[in-house]
């Protein structure tokens, strides 16, 4: 099923993101993942959503969604190629044998070890979702002690392509 990205400006109120995630909830999709963060705007917060469904049913989820009074403008973010990043922190175990490799993978990937620790490194990536995905397959040889990640934030390239949503 294809992956639809939405993007999202809404208040910066409490119970926000609990009403936009029963909505979704309500129709049976399922949210692949969903960051929110403060936006351009004071006030406004961003969220971004991405869901599995076919087109058709997607559109009727941004319609109920611009239903929702704190929901400002919702968009899909329909370019074919976005600018799209996810964050993870991997923390991996390590051995004085193999600290090495592991912290050549990080430079390949260009990611950041951000803790050392005798037994473990934490190592920052950001990238889209196949760099992220990458390094992870990679560093499960070693061993992953913990993993976090942040989801999907995604921004149409150039001009602002808007596909329906109030206008703020």
């Amino acid at each position: 099923m294809p992956k639809h990205t939405l993007s999202a400006l809404v208040e910066d109120k409490p119970g926000v993101l609990n009403r936009v995630a029963n909505m979704f909830r309500r129709r049976a999709f399922n949210i692949e993942s969903i960051a929110v963060g403060p936006s351009e705007t004071p006030g406004l917060s961003r969220m971004t959503i991405v869901v599995d469904g076919m087109a058709t049913a997607v559109e009727q989820v941004r319609k109920q969604l611009d239903k929702i009074i704190e929901v400002v403008k919702i968009t899909e973010v329909a370019d074919p190629n976005p600018v799209a990043r996810e964050l993870a922190l991997i923390k991996v175990k390590t051995t004085p044998a193999n600290r090495s490799e592991i912290i050549q993978l990080a430079d390949i990937f260009r990611a950041n070890i951000v803790d050392v620790a005798s037994d473990s490194l934490i190592v920052e990536v950001t990238g889209d979702r196949d760099k992220v995905n990458s390094l992870i397959e990679l560093y499960r040889a070693f061993g992953i002690l913990e993993l976090a990640r942040t989801g999907c934030v995604a921004l149409p390239r150039g001009e602002i392509k808007t596909k329906g949503g109030k206008v703020g």
